[in-house]
Order: structure tokens, then sequence, then C-alpha cells
């Protein structure tokens, strides 16, 4: 290469003084307090996780990390927030399935789930319960098939958004069980559950960590749980699996930020949020609550894993004959 050329020469001073003005922003980040915007209402398990990692890292950044609600649209204000938001690192979005889902759930989105992201990082994955309000008859997964077979679209569940966790699992539980029930759409998991247990809506399925404290107190009831076989924490409840072979719907949480945050900074806030989901007395408090906290190896791995899921995605929704609104 001809490097006496004025142009090239100008060329070479312009990226190199980019290059070390990007190396110091990522060397001095942050400096001011980051914040994780979760697109549904407090209370639910996506708000729980997101402060629990908020938390987390803030020690090691030595900046308090702020978590702010923006919920509404089926989660598309606050993703779309996120997504138009500048590439520094200082404004993350924790997500759950219904990120991966969203492009084929609604008809028209004003982001890119692919194009308008980057992974950094994995934090956790959950089973979920299948729960009934206390008042139905049904006592296990077969009687409530049985049930919602002889009363065709009399039953009704709450969920949050659509391509929720608590959306999905329902929807491939009447695919597989082959029954018609009811979708009652709510901002977040939490108004959902405090209905199931007021009786307002028959059936829901819902993240351990919230059902947890409902079921041990007889508030609502737990027919079964989506991971392959029964969890420890709770053996006496099936697996659905056991009454539908091969049933499946655990969800996962994980940190994204807008597409062309500088790698040092994703590096950074991955090597936090590795630290605090390594860290032995929080990984016991939530395994307590039926969550496994979990980070990924890297922000590229977690980038490439959405890439799988949201073509998984397509599969999943396609199988389950769900209609995007």
């Amino acid at each position: 290469m001809n490097t006496s050329s004025p142009l090239i020469r100008a060329a070479i001073v312009t990226a190199a003084i980019f290059g070390t003005a990007s190396q110091a922003a990522a060397q001095s980040y942050p400096t001011k307090q980051p914040r994780i915007v979760v697109s549904v209402v407090p209370g639910g398990n996506l708000d729980i996780i997101a402060r629990a990692v908020a938390n987390g890292i803030s020690d090691g950044l030595g900046k308090r990390v702020l978590v702010e609600n923006r919920p509404g649209a089926n989660s598309v204000i606050g993703i779309d927030h996120v997504a138009k938001s500048p590439a520094d690192g200082y404004t993350l979005l924790m997500i759950s399935p219904s990120f991966t889902y969203a492009p084929y759930m609604t008809k028209s989105l004003p982001y890119d789930t692919l194009r308008d992201f980057t992974g950094v990082s994995l934090a956790a994955w959950i089973p979920q319960m299948l729960l009934v309000t206390p008042s139905l008859a049904a006592r296990n997964v077969k009687e409530l098939i049985s049930y919602a077979k002889a009363n065709p679209g009399k039953l009704d569940y709450g969920s949050s958004s659509l391509g929720s966790g608590s959306h999905i699992g329902m929807e491939l539980f009447k695919h597989a069980a082959g029954v018609a029930i009811v979708r009652i759409g709510y901002n977040g998991d939490a108004q959902a559950l405090a209905d199931l247990a007021g009786g307002h809506v028959s059936v829901k399925f819902d993240n351990f960590s919230t059902a947890i404290p409902l079921v041990k107190g007889g508030k609502v009831r737990a027919l079964g749980v989506s991971s392959p076989q029964r969890f420890s924490l709770l053996p006496d409840i099936p697996a659905i699996a056991e009454t539908l072979p091969g049933f499946e719907a655990s969800i996962f949480n994980g940190v994204v930020a807008p597409a062309g945050v500088p790698k040092d900074v994703l590096a950074r806030l991955h090597a936090e949020i590795a630290r605090y989901t390594n860290n032995p007395e929080a990984r016991k408090f939530f395994a307590e609550q039926g969550i496994e906290l979990q980070a990924s190896a890297s922000p590229e791995q977690f980038t490439s894993f959405l890439a799988a899921e949201v073509a998984r995605s397509a599969k999943v929704i396609k199988d389950a004959g769900i209609v995007p609104e």
C-alpha cells in the first residue's frame, strides 16, 4: 500500500484517532449510571431478574445500575426505546423469549430484532409451572385436559405479552393437548398471577420464582412443571411430559444492548454479569426459587444464541398454529 498519499495518510490518522477515542471510552466506562430497561410492569420474573442483575453488577462497575420499567404494546414500547437509544452501553434491555418470538407475533415491529440489537449475556434459565385457580375441579394435567375438552372455550388463561413464556407455554400446551383455552392478555405476569389467585382467570403458566410462594400458600394449584423431568424443589408435582410426552416450555432471561456498542464495553458488562451469576450465594438464593443463574460464554455467543432462537421461534409458532396479532 502506498502510504505516502495525502488521502491515505489522512485516513490512517483519522482511524487512529477514532480507535484511540473508542479505547479510551471503553476504559473509562461507565462514567454515568447505566440502566436496564424492563419492557413489562414491575413484579414479574423479568423484573425480578433485572433488579437482581442490576444490583449484582453495580459494585463491579463502580456505578449504581438503574432499572427502568417501560411496559406497553406487548413489550414493543420498551424494546423499541432501547433499539433507538445511543449505542454507548448505558441503555440495556433485559429480555425473555418474547424478544425472539416478537417478529412472528406482531405484524409490524418498529425495530429489527437481530439487526438493531447485540447480545451482552444470558442471565438465567427458568422452568415454568402449569397453575389453576383453586376453585377449578382439575387436580392434575389429565383432568384439566378432560375438562377443557368437555367445555371448549369455557376456560381462559392469563399471560403477559405475546411471545412471553407464559403465552407460548400455554399455546404449546393447547396444541399438544388439543384443547381450546382463551387468552386474557396483561402487561405483565404479576397481575395475571394475582387474578389467577383471585379466580378471575382459570389457568396460567408461570415461573417458579413467582409461583412457588402462592403454590405453597394454597393460593393457586400446581398441576405440572414444564421441564422434561420433575423439578427437585417440588418433586411431588409431575412433569407435564408425563402426560404429554416431549412437552417442554422452560424460558431464558438475558441482557442485550443496541447494536454498535463498543466490544470492550460489551466485554466489561459480560464479565460483570458472569461474575454475578457465578456468585455462590446468588446461585443458592435463586436455585431455591427454581432459577438457574447462568451467563453465556461471551457477548458473541449470546448474539448467536439469539439468532438461533429467532429461527427456532418461527418453527414453534408454525407448529403450534399461533396466529400473529
